[in-house]
């Protein structure tokens, strides 16, 4: 319920919902009552259920994660992420390329490196629908910004002893703009005159 909880913060109202774990399920639906429980992602079909502006996903880490078994987006948990660009493309497909305009990942900092880099790579591709090279140095930066197919991407590392939790834990942002206009003004701070 991050996101969602997060959202209603900004009065950005969450819709519906995709998740099979019972406790996850419980705490959002009394959160967030309103909010369409859909389940199992595998099973839902973005041309089945209601466009919205903004789709936000943290597919499971455990195969990305330097603790994890270093699987990647080919393990059996962290694939679920191509399911989630699936439900993307065919709410935009059905919209005619309206909805969703943007979306939202999170997920650590080991999918920066998972497969030689490989896996963020491909997170960047599937997004964009557009060829994306590996950086020369074969690292990818804490932050940075792409431009593909009418849609531009920007991510960067956050640490969440900045925001207000008690522990030191990174997590990538990742922000497309699906409109090819604001990623990176949404995802960096801008820099005051003086």
């Amino acid at each position: 319920g991050g996101f969602p909880l997060s959202a209603s913060k900004y009065n950005i109202k969450t819709i519906w919902s995709s998740e099979i774990d019972k406790n996850c399920i419980e705490l959002t639906t009394n959160k967030f009552p309103q909010t369409k429980q859909y389940g199992d992602i595998t099973k839902i079909h973005g041309y089945d259920i209601e466009p919205v502006d903004i789709i936000t996903f943290g597919s499971p880490c455990n195969n990305l994660s330097l603790a994890g078994n270093k699987k990647g987006l080919s393990g059996d948990q962290s694939i679920l992420f191509y399911d989630a660009i699936r439900i993307i493309n065919e709410m935009r497909d059905i919209t005619n390329g309206e909805y969703p305009k943007y979306a939202i990942w999170e997920n650590v900092t080991g999918a920066l490196s998972s497969n030689a880099g490989q896996d963020f790579r491909c997170v960047l591709e599937k997004i964009t629908k557009s060829k994306i090279s590996i950086p020369k140095s074969t690292r990818w930066a804490n932050a940075g910004m792409v431009r593909g197919n009418k849609c531009n991407i920007a991510w960067r590392v956050f640490n969440s002893q900045y925001w207000g939790i008690p522990q030191s834990r990174n997590r990538i942002f990742l922000v497309a703009d699906f409109r090819g206009q604001s990623a990176g003004q949404i995802l960096f701070e801008q820099q005051r005159e003086t």
